[in-house]
């Protein structure tokens, strides 16, 4: 029996994992439409042409409608030609969502509605392309697109990700997904293949950009609450209203669980405002904020042998039980002997806090030019005594890019055209400091001191051009700067148990990386029933400055030679929507990586260790399907096959050299499947009654660069039952039930399993899979069967 500590901090680690089925869909989108259910690899109607711009009326006596409300979107990029009477904003942000040419997955909230929906897990597996993978805390999920970040052992690397088009992805190229309660939105693009041109650095994996319902569609307040298995409850809270020119919404939301790992309790907070106002026929102005406080309690990683013997680390309380995962820890905290402490013993866990203020103004200058202008501060702040050590530090971060985007003709064809500039840095001194025994993560003394800085700056255009009807190409660029500094201090203490001798080495490293992205696609749809899809695209990232400074053996020195990587990806694919009721999809891709940032873990628990293998190649399919075949029935499933493997690539460990050419990618999954049958009762007196019933299923992968030990796969199955009705009341609009039980048959199954270094005997032979079995701080369990029940009511 698990122990359930107090409510507050890291919780769940897995309830994401477990509370992780989520439905798959795909419905065509045209250009323009409304968007539908589940928007898979959105077919782009074929738009009227634009009229001719005019010159507008300045008379003073003469007052112009209001223009619609400008939702605002992922970034900067430009639309195709807008039909007459549609705005040139309208248009655009139809085409952020969605960039033309761009494979993409735009998930809408009707598919996340009827559920409890803890985390990005619950919504992201909707979309082809996506991997999950549990992270450290309640919500920090690893999110992959194309295998592009399955091997980070903690946040999302190698994509770029927006909230109302406003980044959350900070200069150095880290996000976390733990401000984001899915409650708060009414959409998600997922935006897959090298897009740098358009996103620049960070972006070799794709975007993501989530959306937040707008006021007016809210309309008045609703309150909901999920709860459930392992202490779980979640309060939440919507308000919007769209009065005139002005609209706004605001979602907070208090989570907190006990956990069903011990020492993984957790308890976080989060508010998410958008307001935008038409201040002049011309002008507008957007504002954006999100809060997230985060208090959460960790457990050790397991090896894959601890795993099999106590996934959920019941029992870790006491000293020598099996199966228990340990940090050994210096018992003065500076030098000397080491004592092994389980996570409760020693109280790891994490409190950070992440906030994010941001503004946005744009301007027409007539009916076919507008500029844009946009400024974000954001600052993350950790205190993370999460192993034998913890990170403690405040990084603040400003972001500001400026675009214009006109539409016309060029040549006597319909043209969009997009330029646009970009600059933000992040500077900040953070510590690491020594963990020792105690309890509560009692700190030591100081392990080393880091100064960062991280700039970019840099300049993108983009030409979407109507050939002929039927057919659109685009073409993009975008040129970077990227310039990192960073000075690396190492403490070390050489007099035994004597903290007043202390020995100071200086590592410092000042690199500067330019790179260059363009992309091409051509677009052909002969027809409202099929579209055809090619693209090549560029993606480039740069290493972050904790890199450089981290040694295979996970000791600080100088690891300052690491270069940028960058791809170059073929997308290929085809949508058929024949009819309302079928949408399938499919798309091949082919990259080629150089000089890729591959992590791995390091003998120094918590220390991950970053190298350039030379090249390497990602290649795969990629497939979703929406059938509603009979009235009220729906089939829906999303499935991702990866090879993904090293094409040159020489591994030194010990003074002893491996080829590695051949080998799988570890951390790669080769196949992912969310499949989902669902029923909603559509008429009669059960009007509203529906459930589902959901497959994922996680191929088994390896886990090593020798490919010799393998994490394994699994098979959950989630059921659902939920009712919506409307309410006649002059106070309430509509009531939301449901419950929902996860993995049903109770699968024990592993949620994360970070990299592991390999390693060899004396004479140079690398130890087997049955000695690697035993290498710690690699695995997290999933949840056991959890059953979540929630409610939703909205008022007038």
């Amino acid at each position: 029996m698990l122990r359930h500590h107090p409510l507050g901090g890291a919780g769940v680690l897995a309830l994401g994992a477990a509370l992780a089925g989520s439905p798959t869909g795909a419905n065509a989108q045209t250009s323009g439409a409304e968007l539908p259910a589940v928007t898979v690899d959105a077919p782009q109607a074929t738009r009227a042409k634009p009229a001719a711009a005019k010159p507008r009326a300045r008379a003073a006596s003469v007052r112009r409608a209001p223009k619609p409300r400008v939702v605002p979107a992922v970034a900067a990029a430009p639309s195709r030609g807008a039909t007459p009477g549609e705005t040139l904003a309208a248009t655009r942000d139809g085409l952020n969502q969605a960039p033309a040419g761009q494979t993409q997955t735009t998930i809408d909230r009707s598919q996340f509605d009827n559920r409890p929906s803890f985390s990005v897990a619950d919504v992201l597996r909707d979309s082809p392309g996506i991997s999950i993978k549990q992270g450290n805390g309640p919500r920090d999920f690893g999110i992959s697109i194309r295998g592009s970040n399955a091997r980070n052992g903690f946040g999302i690397r190698n994509l770029v990700i927006f909230d109302d088009g406003f980044p959350v992805t900070q200069p150095d190229g880290l996000s976390r997904s733990d401000l984001i309660d899915p409650h708060a939105y009414g959409a998600i693009d997922v935006i897959r293949g090298p897009s740098s041109a358009l996103y620049g650095n960070y972006a070799t994996g794709g975007a993501l950009n989530f959306r937040t319902r707008p006021g007016g569609s809210i309309d008045g307040i609703e309150y909901g609450v999920d709860g459930g298995s392992f202490g779980y409850l979640n309060n939440y809270l919507a308000a919007g209203k769209k009065v005139g020119n002005f609209e706004a919404s605001l979602f907070a939301s208090d989570t907190r669980g006990d956990g069903f790992i011990q020492n993984s309790w957790f308890n976080t907070q989060t508010v998410n405002f958008l307001a935008t106002l038409q201040a002049t026929p011309d002008d507008r102005f957007t504002v954006k904020l999100i809060n997230n406080d985060l208090s959460a309690r960790l457990p050790v990683r397991l090896s894959l042998n601890q795993y099999y013997q106590n996934p959920f680390q019941s029992g870790c309380e006491v000293p020598g039980t099996a199966g228990c995962g340990t940090q050994s820890l210096l018992i003065n905290g500076f030098n000397g002997a080491r004592s092994a402490q389980t996570a409760i013993a020693a109280g790891f866990g994490r409190d950070d806090r992440r906030t994010i203020v941001g503004g946005r103004w744009e301007h027409d200058f007539d009916n076919t030019t507008t500029w844009r202008n946009q400024f974000v501060f954001d600052d993350r702040n950790i205190n993370q005594p999460t192993g034998a050590t913890s990170a403690i530090g405040d990084f603040p971060s400003y972001n500001y890019m400026s675009d214009v985007t006109k539409r016309g003709e060029l040549f006597g064809m319909d043209s969009t055209t997009f330029v646009g500039g970009w600059y933000n840095t992040l500077t900040t001194t953070s510590d690491t400091v020594n963990v020792k025994p105690g309890g509560d993560a009692t700190l030591g003394l100081l392990q080393s001191r880091q100064y960062q800085s991280t700039t970019n700056y840099g300049v993108r255009a983009r030409e979407e051009l109507k050939l002929v009807p039927s057919l659109t190409a685009v073409a993009g660029i975008g040129w970077e700067t990227t310039t990192l500094n960073g000075v690396n201090t190492a403490f070390g203490y050489p007099v035994l148990n004597n903290p007043s001798v202390v020995v100071p080495t200086v590592t410092k490293a000042a690199p500067q990386f330019t790179n260059t992205a363009p992309e091409f696609a051509l677009l052909y749809r002969p027809d409202s029933e099929w579209q055809w899809r090619a693209r090549v695209a560029t993606g480039y990232g740069t290493p972050q400055v904790s890199n450089l400074f981290v040694l295979p053996s996970g000791l600080p020195g100088n690891n300052t030679a690491l270069k940028s990587q960058t791809n170059l990806g073929y997308d290929l694919g085809a949508d058929w929507t024949p009819n309302k009721a079928l949408t399938l999809s499919a798309t091949a891709f082919y990259e080629f990586f150089k000089n890729e940032l591959v992590s791995q873990a390091t003998p120094v628990a918590g220390a991950s260790f970053t190298f350039n293998a030379p090249r390497s190649e990602h290649r795969g399919v990629e497939l979703a399907a929406d059938w509603k075949f009979l009235p009220g029935w729906r089939f829906s499933a999303a499935y991702t096959y990866l090879d993904e493997v090293y094409t040159d690539y020489v591994e030194s460990i010990s003074g002893f050299t491996f080829n590695r050419a051949g080998n799988k990618i570890p951390g790669i999954s080769p196949n992912e499947l969310t499949a989902r049958l669902g029923y909603d009762q559509m008429w009669g007196p059960l009007q509203g009654l529906g459930g589902f019933v959901e497959v994922q299923w996680k191929d088994s992968f390896y886990m090593d660069n020798a490919n010799l030990l393998k994490a394994p796969g699994y098979e959950l199955v989630n059921l659902n039952l939920h009712y919506k009705t409307d309410l006649v009341s002059d106070y309430f609009r509509s009531l939301n039930l449901y419950l929902e039980v996860r993995n049903v048959f109770d699968r024990t199954y592993v949620a994360s399993a970070n990299n592991i270094a390999n390693s060899v005997t004396a004479a140079g032979v690398q130890n087997p899979a049955s000695l690697l079995a035993n290498t710690t701080g690699s695995i997290y369990a999933g949840s056991p069967r959890a059953f979540v029940a929630g409610m939703k009511i909205a008022f007038k």
